[in-house]
């Protein structure tokens, strides 16, 4: 590096390039959207631990899923709502790679916890009679303490080869945050490891964890098309349903981001495309898994029934 180089210390994340006016509206959308993800996990999360109906290995996943909605969209959307207001507004280079790394550890973590929620419904209904000694609570919390794991030091190994490479100007992001793509078109060193390193977290945290999806449902859905009862394949299949949705929506608009070819995809449509997984998605979760799910409805409703008729007494 040469000498008359100097080091960056904080970034300018550009946002979305529009107009004030524009991003007044998007402030008051994305604020909305905010407050929905955060009342809707954490409503999750409060149900799953208080209504004992819910205290089974299913809601214990969904209970840490919740979590990580949370944990995304506090971690992304706070900052892009203050950049709506004040474009200039610059975030510490220090605090740039926090929430990078904080973003890849929740989606990593997120990824894992998708495989383990296959795969609880596949034991439930492929080895129902097994379903309580095979998903006992010590395995269990097993998978999750793996999953947070596994997320947290694959985020780490990412974290350091991003801190191993100089930073010396330009300093602008052109992201609505520091997402790992648009920080290292910033370095001014050479960065094929990061990238090679991307692109194997990837194959290893999307497409296996998918490919272990998509063969627990295909096992699933056989076992539902023998179930003789229509009223036990209308169940099965709602609650399987809306996990696929979340599947769907989660490693879709992941794939497409990370593996497919930059050049396919203008920095504005990954701008949207990271809209979907660290906004979008964590505010539809609650919404696919209450309005899906006749147990969570019931809890809810159970819930409120409770509230009102205390404040009647």
């Amino acid at each position: 590096m040469e000498e008359n180089q100097t080091m960056v210390t904080e970034f300018i994340l550009l946002g979305f390039c529009l107009g004030q006016r524009i991003h007044v509206v998007l402030f008051g959308i994305f604020s909305l959207f905010y407050a929905f993800t955060l009342l809707g996990n954490g409503a999750i999360l409060a149900l799953s631990c208080l209504d004992p109906r819910l205290h089974t290995p299913m809601y214990f996943f969904l209970s840490h899923l919740a979590i990580v909605d949370i944990a995304y969209a506090c971690n992304t959307v706070p900052r892009m709502l203050l950049n709506l207001l004040d474009p200039a507004m610059p975030i510490s280079f220090r605090g740039c790679m926090t929430q990078t790394f904080l973003f890849l550890t929740f989606a990593h973590t997120e990824c894992l916890l998708l495989v383990m929620m296959s795969y609880d419904r596949y034991v439930a209904i492929c080895q129902p009679l097994r379903y309580s000694a095979i998903m006992s609570w010590r395995v269990c919390i097993t998978l999750v303490v793996t999953s947070w794991a596994c997320g947290s030091l694959l985020a780490l190994v990412h974290l350091v080869l991003i801190l191993r490479l100089p930073f010396c100007g330009p300093h602008e992001v052109n992201h609505f945050f520091c997402e790992i793509l648009s920080v290292l078109k910033l370095a001014c060193a050479d960065t094929r490891l990061n990238q090679l390193c991307i692109f194997a977290a990837c194959v290893f945290i999307l497409v296996g964890p998918l490919c272990c999806v998509l063969v627990s449902y295909t096992r699933i859905l056989l076992a539902i098309l023998r179930i003789q009862s229509g009223e036990g394949r209308r169940k099965a299949f709602s609650t399987c349903s809306s996990h696929l949705c979340v599947v769907g929506l989660f490693f879709g608009s992941a794939i497409v981001m990370y593996m497919a070819p930059q050049s396919r995809h203008p920095e504005e449509q990954q701008k949207i495309l990271s809209l979907f997984y660290s906004l979008f998605n964590p505010m539809l979760n609650p919404l696919i898994y209450s309005l899906r799910n006749a147990e969570v409805r019931g809890a809810l409703q159970k819930a409120l029934y409770k509230e009102s008729h205390s404040q009647l007494l």
